[in-house]
């Protein structure tokens, strides 16, 4: 169930019956886009209050097995200890009321993620007796207004709050007051550097040097490139960026010689780069996208009348769907940030710690996945629309397996089978 004011962003008073609090009304989801500001690695810490645990960022790192170890690469995220760990335990027994303090919405990513969200994650807790209800929020893009809605989230009785693609600074002393209230902080497609919170991500760094890399591999290694970036300040738009620059660093024969800001929005996207093509006449031979850019940037060449060069593919269905009918266009796409599968991560993180499964850092990072030219094909088909703005998600329960994510909690189990 959500429960949101449309109006104002700020959730419903939700009313106390008996020792639990519960929504007051069901109202629609609207979310707005989140200009979220970005940071580097996190520190060592040993945080107080309940279950505060100590511990260096190598140390934390380095415990895990080589095989997460090695998706970390490059990627400066908070990897120290949780104050999950050990010794804590959630305000209360299942059911459990989970806060979403949604930060935006306006792109497919969104409202893929909600549908997801609602239609299939949290009815599948219901049916285990895990969750009752989740209470959406959303800030308009206003680091300050979010903060108020943690919060109220809190005060109104959430068990554990997620968000996704948060500012890495700007909450901190809201989390750490809901921390101090024993309501756990999940952020999922991006991090936050709070020592009270648990981030669970992809490596956004190394998401945008492979996806630079199949670009330069289409053009030759050589020629002129346009950067289609994401949301200004926000922490994984900042990090793809890097990965990208990166690539394009062991490629001297490749020049960046032009940047547009496409809002991770096939629309924007569009219509900067129609901008950027109407005022330079100069030949582009590659596009370098964020995801869910990659369509956008395709109709602005076509509507310009210039060649289509080759563009990395992220899961968007309408450039997913150019390739199936053009088989040329690339040789691989790539799951950055599938929107279905980063809310079922985010939301499974919460229900583990609210179980005590105690995750063992503060960062759980995935690298990656390709996905490929039959995959698009078999899930698309050839009648499929090349403008449709919606994603191509990875196979459920591929991206990050369950015994994948066991790895990342000291006392792991299947959530759906966990028994107070």
């Amino acid at each position: 169930m959500v429960n949101e004011d449309l109006n104002t962003g700020s959730s419903r008073r939700l009313r106390d019956k008996g020792s639990r609090w519960r929504p007051a009304a069901v109202l629609a989801v609207a979310v707005s886009l989140l200009l979220t500001a970005c940071s580097g690695g996190g520190s060592d810490f040993g945080p107080t209050g309940q279950g505060a645990t100590g511990g260096s960022e190598d140390s934390v790192l380095t415990s895990l097995p080589k095989d997460l170890q090695d998706d970390y690469e490059n990627f400066k995220v908070p990897t120290g200890p949780t104050p999950y760990l050990e010794n804590w335990k959630p305000k209360g027994p299942p059911p459990w009321t989970i806060g979403y303090a949604s930060p935006y919405s306006g792109n497919s990513w969104q409202t893929r993620a909600m549908t997801h969200l609602m239609d299939d994650v949290i009815p599948a807790y219901k049916k285990a007796g895990l969750v009752d209800e989740v209470v959406v929020t959303q800030s308009n893009s206003d680091d300050t207004v979010q903060n108020q809605q943690i919060r109220q989230l809190v005060d109104q009785g959430v068990d554990i709050l997620i968000a996704c693609c948060s500012s890495a600074t700007a909450l901190n002393q809201s989390i750490q007051y809901a921390h101090d209230k024993g309501v756990p902080f999940v952020n999922f497609s991006g991090h936050v550097d709070s020592p009270y919170s648990i981030s669970a991500l992809t490596n956004y760094f190394e998401a945008g040097r492979v996806s630079a890399e199949s670009v330069i591999t289409k053009m030759g290694g050589k020629g002129n490139l346009l950067d289609v970036l994401g949301v200004p300040g926000a922490a994984n738009a900042a990090d793809f960026e890097a990965g990208v620059q990166a690539a394009v660093a062991k490629h001297p024969d490749v020049k960046i010689v032009g940047t547009v800001t496409g809002q991770w929005s096939a629309p924007v996207t569009k219509t900067e780069v129609q901008k950027f093509l109407a005022t330079n006449t100069g030949e582009i031979n590659g596009i370098v996208v964020q995801p869910a850019s990659a369509t956008g940037a395709l109709q602005a060449l076509q509507q310009s009348g210039r060649p289509i060069v080759p563009i990395n593919i992220g899961g968007e269905t309408g450039a997913a769907c150019y390739w199936v009918k053009n088989p040329q266009f690339a040789t691989t796409g790539f799951n950055i940030w599938p929107p279905g599968e980063e809310i079922a991560l985010g939301v499974e993180t919460a229900v583990r710690t609210l179980e005590g499964q105690g995750p063992l850092i503060r960062s759980i990072v995935r690298t990656p996945s390709e996905f490929s030219y039959d995959y698009a094909k078999e899930k698309l088909g050839t009648n499929c629309d090349v403008n449709a703005d919606g994603w191509l998600e990875p196979p459920t329960g591929t991206w990050l397996s369950g015994e994948h994510l066991d790895k990342f909690f000291k006392n792991p189990s299947d959530p759906m089978a966990w028994k107070p």
